[in-house]
Formats: C-alpha cells, structure tokens, sequence
C-alpha cells in the first residue's frame, strides 16, 4: 500500500514520526511536504495529499496540521476525497468501516504519538463494511458533483 503523507508546520513532528513507523512496517510513503517546522499554509499540503489518491499515486492518505481541522477540510475540497478528522482509535475504525474514508486527519497539537500510531494502525487494518452504507457513500459523491 502507498501511503500519501503531509502536514503544516504544527504538524511536522508528529508527521515524521507517523511516517517512519509506517516505512518501518514495510509501506510506501510519498511525502508531500512540508520539510520543516517553519511556518507554512496548511490548505496546500491537505490539496497535494488528495491530490496525490485522487491522482493513483496513492492509495491512501494522512494529513496533519495544528488542530486536524484546517488541513480536513483543504482535504475535502478534493472530489473523491473523504477525508476524516480523528480524535480517537473508534473514530479512525468507523472512519473506515462506515464511511470509506480515504484520508485520515490528525492535530499535531491534539494528540500524542502513540494515540496517533494507534489511529493509524486501525485505519489501515479496517475494511469498509459496503451494503447500506455503499449507499450513502454515493449519495454523498453526488452532492460534490
């Protein structure tokens, strides 16, 4: 699985962190920036990360930035991108299993690593659950057309 990967500022430590203990677990990452903890726009690095699935450069992504709202909602201005901010291990499940999401949003100055490996360990290991909610799946690509 090829993982797209980006973050603002707020989000860089934590970025870096989640993606050498993905590399480690044997996926491959994109990194689209940014590079450093020097201020930079949140809105461009969650448009390269849905960029980049929407594209097929990636099968999925994880955007991070001060709070995870900012870069979820850059994310979501991407069609065909269902980006979902989390918070907590039950959400990143239900973010898959219910809703398909493609990307996983995250605060830096939210949560803490491990709650963040953890959320990204269930988001990768969930499957979508299709039947009912393959339905409201479509009806919410519908409403972005």
């Amino acid at each position: 699985m090829i993982i797209a990967i980006g973050c603002d500022h707020a989000g860089f430590e934590l970025k870096e962190a989640v993606k050498a203990q993905l590399e480690v677990a044997g996926y491959q990452m994109i990194d689209v920036g940014t590079y450093s903890s020097e201020s930079v726009d949140y809105p461009i690095y969650g448009h390269a990360v849905g960029r980049a699935v929407t594209e097929g450069r990636a099968d999925r992504g994880i955007a991070i930035c001060g709070s995870g709202i900012g870069i979820s909602i850059a994310c979501n201005k991407v069609p065909g991108i269902r980006a979902a901010l989390c918070t907590s291990v039950e959400m990143a499940e239900m973010s898959r299993r219910h809703n398909n999401a493609n990307v996983i949003c995250m605060g830096g100055r939210m949560v803490g690593q491990d709650l963040a490996f953890e959320m990204v360990d269930k988001w990768l290991s969930t499957e979508f659950e299709g039947g009912k909610h393959e339905r409201r799946i479509n009806e919410l690509e519908c409403i972005s057309l």
